[in-house]
């Protein structure tokens, strides 16, 4: 990927990870809050978050995933981490992501998420973006729902990183519903041009 989109909505910046950020990275996805509905480690140690934003960079130069990090516009305030994990056999992505608790019940998942998924349609051409979550993450099931995604099922495994078993949720949205949402409401539909714009890096 030869430049990384920058994308901007009424309240956030989703950019690209830079090294700077990797000490908000270890101080917010280190709470236990946040690990515990999400696949991040735990406890979250020196030197993860720098080889983390190493490993994003790289795997969006082989156009594998797009990472954008979460930046309040206000005060330019790292609120977390969205993206998109793209399949290399399909136009499909796996979207994820993650907010750090002092930003919790403010609406920014929600905008960030509908941000993401309409550059995944509009810009990236993708035909389907699904989303798994652990069952008790019901705040992250209400985001994607106000993004258009639908349940698609549940299937249980042995999740290794936390040591235990879960119910894993599956969401989906298609592309055809992502329009016919955007034609019957206009929610979700993509920045304008003027406020996507391309940054050199990744």
């Amino acid at each position: 990927m030869t430049a990384f989109p920058r994308i901007g909505t009424a309240r956030l910046t989703l950019r690209a990870f830079e090294p700077a950020d990797a000490a908000a990275v270890q101080r917010l996805a280190g709470a236990p809050e946040v690990a515990d509905f999400t696949l991040l480690p735990h406890p979250y140690a020196d030197g993860m978050a720098e080889a983390w934003i190493v490993a994003c960079r790289t795997a969006q130069a082989r156009v594998e995933q797009v990472a954008f990090a979460i930046e309040r516009v206000s005060d330019a305030a790292f609120v977390g981490a969205i993206g998109l994990a793209l399949d290399p056999c399909r136009p499909s992505a796996k979207f994820g992501y993650w907010v750090g608790t002092p930003y919790w019940g403010r609406g920014y998942a929600t905008e960030a998420a509908s941000a993401v998924v309409a550059f995944g349609f509009e810009t990236l051409g993708l035909e389907r973006i699904w989303a798994p979550r652990f069952r008790a993450n019901a705040a992250s099931a209400r985001v994607l729902e106000k993004v258009g995604f639908v349940h698609e099922g549940s299937r249980r495994r042995f999740v290794v990183e936390r040591s235990r078993a879960e119910t894993i949720e599956q969401h989906g949205c298609l592309r055809w519903e992502y329009f016919a949402r955007v034609a019957q409401c206009g929610f979700g539909t993509a920045p304008s041009a003027a406020a996507v714009r391309a940054e050199s890096g990744s």
